[in-house]
């Protein structure tokens, strides 16, 4: 098994599926990756453009060409020398079709073969859904769905169905007998009216012993089979059964009956939001969460992509979302013993001062935590103060960035994820009820404490083991959250908050209500930061969206570059093998998109011009005081940092980015008349000549500026500590924004052209390719060739030491610079508008080792000791200076 040095992300979709992967194998191959970095590509939902609603865990997505297809794929990639990494789905499964799993839960209730694969809570607070599992899909109330007679009843074949536009819901076999008994009537059966008699006579769903759960699937399945056949060769048989069926569907009152009987139960959607009763994934109700923790949930979910692991198809695993889980740290435990020699990188997000556990076997994690390390270092902190009070000038919104978060929470935990909050106080209720000390405190005031103490905790969740062990880091979250939580609501009584330190902490006993609750909460934290966080605060808090990313603390001043140089030598000695990332498929902009925009904090006086004069300019296409002022702000920087925008996906951008706020519209609350007001708003301005012709005059001196800084991150990330990735299509300027604009189709024709056209050109020539994206890929090439050639100097432990590179003379602060192994050494520019406006560089210098050192991507030489930055940086705007390397000679 080959550990990767540099992965490149594939996103499959319908349409480019395993043979158009492998189709690029020989690109990524020449490119310098060493592996495929590939989306889920387990069988997911019909049409799913993403892969992480997977419905069955055995088998290979047929609409991405399937098993022949996969063979080829692997084949392709194993025939030019490359490794596959594949991102696998383990806390949660789509429950639409397809979902064996889920229909068995469905037709069967707690007797399903599956019901402890899904964490569904078969005894909820609400005694109404006690062994039923809410289907939240009508688009009304039930009983206006059901009298409008848009609930279908069909047989198929031996089993019944009710429907729904496109949904299909299995009636519990035991209820079959109303439907047989009638028909033997019609019919004058007696072999009917037997069937009838054997369904009604099958085990309970609520009889949950395997010797009961074993028979009843037995006996249902031969029934049914029965029933089959008799419909099959019997066709007057069929016919009073289709009579049957064609009646009770007609009418409200038998086909309510009916479905009273049935394990699930049809509801409004909007009931999700407060009785929900099986764990999802944050607030989609298609996603059910999967009980991963159960070591047969973990083997049947698993098994064919261990089977993989084992015979080398593929060489490693990115986990998502491993803070849904019950308990991460024994999934991971498990999953390395499974796969001692895989690469193992979790899509965890650290929030800043937070550190991925050590405890944990894994290699890292997915490299948000270097995201936003380092476009923290490519903004200037002196312009943030300048740009919040001209974002507070005009919005009139708020700028302390930590209540807005924690007004964000609130509002998630009251409307979005309102159904968790119930579950978690029915547990803290069953808690106190056993205690003569805390039984009667209400259920009101044990719900407050869950929800402030929730929105107070400062990271997405804290680890706590079911045997209540626990780490320092875990303590302090708990202590900290425990102790704001009560001073922002002292009219609580502080006994609650001192019995939930103990529960959160695994000290209240071993009863199953505490155990319960202390799980469940830790699984409840992480989609509150989530959709409070980067699902809302993201898009409200607007001051500078180049910092608005997963796992980013955008009211943080940035731009500490020491601070920078001390978490790479630490991610040098902790996590050498985790992944780098600087665009992803869940990122909120591209890299290069962020790249440009964080110049404005260099310019926040000319940035807040430029807005006063564009929003005088378009008052004319504004609907009375819509859009509202923040929007426009969000708006602008939008459109300066991916310019030229094309309206359609402009506007796609705003719809996402104002329901996503949840301020005036959202996804399940809708405001046509706002939408409206926004949507004529961005194609107004974006139809208005005056408008767009001083945005282009604005951007026009952010441009190269915009491409140089993104060459820093790419240079830095190629050679900073881990494995650095590098998503489909940004080894060229990618210009895209939040996802699906960032999973469009990428012309690998144009960048298989432009690799064969680097060979042969000096760096002059290819700056003056600059729009076509030519130094983003020679750099690219040249510095993956290089990780290739001088793989020590990259490795683990002393070889592949990080010593930061000091700068000095005039413009000292505009260089982020380091070497790696002794042999390699990055020397990249920062605040690349100011070092602009100063003259250059003038004689700034730095201290490189001895020796000889080659330029990768010109071919200059230097020699070592102290050297000029401006000789350095002379012919390219970064510097990858390698020694004793006799092929790094340039790609000229």
């Amino acid at each position: 098994m080959t550990l990767p040095r540099a992965t490149y992300r594939l996103q499959l979709r319908p349409g480019f599926g395993f043979d158009e992967a492998a189709a690029v194998a020989t690109y990524l191959a020449d490119l310098g990756v060493s592996h495929a970095y590939v989306s889920p590509y387990l069988q997911a939902a019909p049409g799913s453009t993403h892969g992480y609603d997977v419905v069955d865990h055995s088998s290979v997505n047929e609409e991405l060409g399937g098993e022949e297809a996969h063979a080829r794929f692997c084949s392709a990639l194993g025939d030019v020398g490359l490794g596959q990494v594949l991102d696998i789905v383990p806390n949660h499964m789509a429950i639409t079709s397809g979902n064996a799993w889920w229909t068995d839960v469905l037709e069967n209730g707690p007797a399903s073969r599956y019901a402890g694969h899904f964490d569904v809570d078969w005894d909820p607070p609400e005694a109404k859904l006690r062994n039923t599992v809410l289907m939240p899909v009508l688009g009304d109330h039930y009983g206006r769905v059901l009298e409008a007679g848009e609930l279908g009843l069909e047989r198929r074949g031996g089993g019944f169905w009710i429907t729904y536009l496109d949904h299909a819901f299995p009636l519990a076999p035991r209820s079959y007998d109303t439907i047989l008994a009638m028909a033997a009537i019609r019919s004058g059966s007696d072999e009917m009216a037997f069937l009838a008699d054997a369904f009604a006579r099958l085990p309970l769903a609520t009889a949950t012993a395997p010797e009961l759960v074993a028979s009843r699937h037995r006996d249902k399945e031969v029934l049914k089979g029965w029933l089959a056949r008799l419909c099959e060769e019997q066709p007057q048989m069929a016919a009073a059964v289709d009579e049957v069926v064609s009646a009770v569907k007609g009418d409200p009152d038998l086909l309510d009956a009916l479905l009273d009987r049935q394990n699930h139960r049809l509801a409004h959607w909007r009931t999700a939001g407060e009785e929900l009763d099986y764990r999802r994934f944050f607030d989609i109700t298609t996603l059910a969460g999967l009980r991963v923790e159960d070591e047969h949930v973990f083997a049947d979910t698993h098994a064919r992509v261990l089977r993989w692991l084992a015979d080398g198809v593929i060489d490693g695993l990115r986990i998502d979302h491993p803070d849904g889980m019950r308990d991460p740290e024994g999934y991971v435990r498990r999953l390395r013993e499974a796969a001692p020699e895989g690469w193992i990188v979790v899509e965890k997000i650290l929030e800043p001062g937070e550190a991925l556990p050590t405890t944990w076997p894994v290699d890292g994690t997915t490299g948000y935590d270097f995201l936003n390390r380092l476009g923290g270092v490519l903004v200037d902190a002196g312009g943030i103060g300048p740009l919040t009070d001209a974002y507070a000038g005009f919005t009139g919104e708020a700028t302390d960035y930590a209540e807005i978060v924690h007004a964000n929470k609130h509002l998630v935990l009251r409307e979005v994820l309102a159904a968790d909050v119930n579950r978690l106080t029915h547990l803290f209720v069953q808690v106190c009820e056993a205690q003569r000390r805390y039984r009667d405190f209400t259920r009101s005031e044990l719900s407050d404490v869950l929800v402030e103490t929730i929105a107070c905790v400062g990271v997405y969740r804290t680890y706590v083991r079911p045997d209540g062990s626990r780490s320092d880091a875990d303590e302090v979250v708990i202590a900290d959250a425990l102790a704001a939580a009560a001073e922002r609501r002292p009219d609580l009584d502080e006994a609650l908050f001192e019995l939930l330190g103990r529960l959160l902490r695994g000290r209240a006993g071993d009863a199953p209500a505490a155990l319960e609750l202390m799980a469940r909460f830790q699984q409840t934290t992480g989609p509150v930061m989530a959709k409070g966080v980067e699902d809302t605060t993201f898009y409200t808090y607007n001051r500078l969206i180049a910092l608005n990313e997963v796992g980013g603390d955008p009211g943080h001043v940035p731009g500490d570059v020491s601070g920078f140089h001390r978490q790479m030598a630490e991610a040098q000695e902790r996590w050498p093998a985790a992944m780098l990332t600087s665009s992803t498929h869940d990122t909120k902009r591209s890299e290069d998109v962020r790249a440009r925009i964080a110049l404005l904090s260099e310019i926040p006086e000319d940035f807040a011009a430029a807005v006063r004069r564009w929003s005088d300019v378009n008052e004319r296409h504004r609907s009375g005081d819509l859009p509202d002022r923040n929007v426009e702000w969000l708006l602008y920087q939008t459109l300066v940092g991916a310019h030229p925008l094309p309206a359609d996906r402009a506007l796609a951008y705003v719809e996402k980015a104002t329901r996503e706020a949840k301020v005036h519209t959202s996804w399940t609350d809708p405001d046509p008349s706002y939408d409206e007001a926004v949507r004529a708003f961005t194609e107004g301005i974006l139809g208005d000549e005056a408008f767009t012709a001083d945005l282009a005059a604005f951007v026009a001196p952010l441009v190269e500026p915009g491409w140089v800084t993104a060459l820093t991150a790419q240079l830095v990330k190629l050679t900073a500590p881990g494995v650095p990735d590098v998503y489909q299509g940004t080894e060229l300027w990618d210009l895209s924004l939040v996802d699906p604009d960032n999973r469009r189709p990428v012309d690998y024709d144009v960048r298989r052209r432009l690799l064969r056209e680097i060979d042969g050109l000096e760096a002059e020539g290819m700056w003056d390719r600059l729009d076509e994206g030519l130094p983003k890929l020679a750099l690219t090439r040249a510095a993956l060739g290089v990780r290739s050639r001088l793989r020590e100097a990259f490795g683990a432990g002393a070889a592949g030491r990080y010593e930061a590179l000091v700068a000095v003379g005039p413009a000292a602060g505009h260089l982020l610079g380091f070497v790696r192994g002794g042999r390699v050494a990055t020397l990249a520019p920062r605040l690349v508008l100011g070092l602009r406006d100063r003259g250059g560089w003038d004689d700034t210098t730095t201290v490189l080792p001895e020796g000889t050192w080659t330029d990768a991507v010109t071919g200059a030489e230097m020699k070592g000791g102290t050297v000029s930055v401006a000789e350095a940086l002379g012919r390219f705007p970064v510097a990858l200076l390698v020694q004793g390397d006799d092929d790094a000679n340039g790609a000229r």
